[in-house]
């Protein structure tokens, strides 16, 4: 995706005015000989090498860990600017979960007609054995990703939702460790909201959403499929900030009402498991069989209140991108309110007309699988030639229920390390909503950089790397 220079916004600068927000970054970088950044930019390689922050990309050959390249400028979100995302992304994230419970329940919405009842109920991520059941708060999508970018300066639009286990938050909070470790100076002249709380704010969360029949403080654990995950650092490393066990799925086991954990002391209960795990794999018994990831037994206790699941099992129907397109209606129905944040205009290939419309204009557009991720299975209109761009026509034709596509937004650019000095590259944020019995957020997210010039692309897993994100204080 490439964007005209003309109508991307700078962060940084306005012509060639520098915007008061990024006016004591501006004088640092001025300040700052070559060989220091450069120094710099080594010390924090290695510290992200120490403390293991890699990530792994499936189909490569040969070891595919990898360092995510880190960048040392950081990006500036003031006060007000942060408010505003604030209130939209609580409010997403409420919308999100009333809509999951309904759609396990009463399906109100589908009955009100605001939303075809096949894109849900047909759709792989909606699981039957969920239905009927209340989670404890009427919480179902207790951690959620909210993907913005930026077109303006008030110009925000929310990308897509990740319900079910958005990672990245090590990201979030190692950048800011690193940065304070490296340039201690930067911190004490600027006013920056801290993000270190955000595993204090997760256990609390996790913890209020302990089931009826626990007792006594809830015993937490985080559920991974293991250490060839690609997120497994993450898994560590957020069980080591909140204080509680990192088990697999052969350390559980369920017996009577309850699921245990094997220790060397004998079984201990465990009340709420943060699961880094897929649904499809959570029980062999309800749902793949031949799953070795997770715990046999464990909906049946979960659905007989014993224990409590994070997120819960079936939130990933709302991380659909089809579904995606009525989530301000869904603000709408159930808030009584009008959307804080607008959603990227939205193509749905199902629909037969707007079908008709992305098959003339792919060349224009970006098209997704409503069920993709990290960058792959989309197209990508302008930088496509001729005959991809028919090969994806024809995909299209065959199933275009998969599929829905977007214009190609000219994101906002940050300034940017590069051999020259500095640069502008396009940048989106993913900031993180804790949901329990309070809705949470630590000021900032994960902002993640294109770092080849004029890309739109931002995942590691395509390239994109990562830096700190400063809201300031007031």
């Amino acid at each position: 995706m490439n964007a005209n220079p003309a109508q991307i916004f700078n962060e940084m600068m306005n012509g060639a005015e520098v915007r008061p927000s990024y006016a004591n970054l501006e004088q640092w970088y001025r300040s700052m000989p070559d060989e220091f950044r450069t120094l710099k930019q080594s010390e924090a390689e290695e510290l992200f090498r120490r403390v293991g922050i890699t990530f792994a990309v499936y189909g490569e050959g040969g070891d595919p860990e990898r360092l995510i390249p880190f960048d040392m400028f950081p990006r500036v979100l003031t006060a007000s600017e942060w408010r505003r995302l604030d209130k939209g992304i609580r409010q997403r994230a409420a919308a999100l979960n009333a809509f999951l419970c309904d759609m396990y329940g009463r399906r109100e919405m589908i009955r009100a007609g605001k939303i075809p009842e096949h894109l849900v109920t047909n759709n792989a991520a909606y699981e039957k054995a969920a239905i009927g059941f209340m989670p404890p708060k009427g919480v179902f999508s207790h951690i959620v990703g909210v993907d913005l970018v930026r077109t303006g300066p008030d110009q925000f639009y929310v990308l897509e939702d990740n319900c079910r286990t958005p990672s990245g938050v090590s990201y979030m909070l190692q950048n800011r460790e690193i940065m304070m470790r490296m340039f201690p100076q930067l911190f004490m002249e600027n006013r920056i909201a801290p993000v270190d709380g955000y595993a204090g704010l997760l256990r609390k969360t996790l913890a209020s959403v302990a089931p009826k029949k626990c007792t006594g403080e809830p015993k937490i654990v985080i559920l991974t499929p293991g250490q060839f995950n690609s997120a497994y650092y993450e898994h560590s490393f957020l069980a080591d900030l909140m204080g509680v066990e990192l088990v697999e799925g052969q350390d559980l086991f369920v017996e009577g009402d309850f699921v245990w954990m094997k220790t060397t002391e004998g079984p201990k209960k465990v009340d709420v498991i943060y699961r880094r795990i897929d649904d499809t794999f959570l029980d062999p018994l309800c749902f793949r069989p031949d799953s070795m990831l997770g715990v046999p037994g464990l909906m049946n206790v979960y659905r007989s209140g014993g224990v409590s699941i994070c997120s819960a099992p079936g939130a990933g129907v709302a991380d659909d991108k089809a579904i995606y397109t009525y989530v301000p209606e869904m603000v709408r129905f159930y808030l009584g309110e009008e959307p804080v944040l607008e959603n990227v205009p939205t193509w749905q290939c199902a629909k037969a007309d707007d079908c008709r419309y992305v098959l003339e204009n792919l060349p224009e557009l970006v098209v997704k699988e409503v069920h993709g991720s990290g960058g792959y299975g989309m197209l990508v209109g302008p930088k496509s030639d001729k005959s991809t761009i028919e090969a994806f026509a024809a995909k299209i034709r065959e199933k275009p229920e998969n599929y829905i596509a977007q214009p190609t937004l000219a994101l906002s650019a940050c300034p940017t390390f590069v051999d020259e000095g500095i640069a502008p590259r396009h940048v989106d944020l993913r900031p993180y909503c804790l949901v329990g019995e309070k809705i949470e957020l630590v000021p900032g997210g994960l902002t993640r950089v294109a770092l080849t010039e004029g890309s739109l692309v931002v995942n590691s897993s395509q390239g994109g790397g990562v830096k700190d994100t400063w809201v300031l204080a007031e």
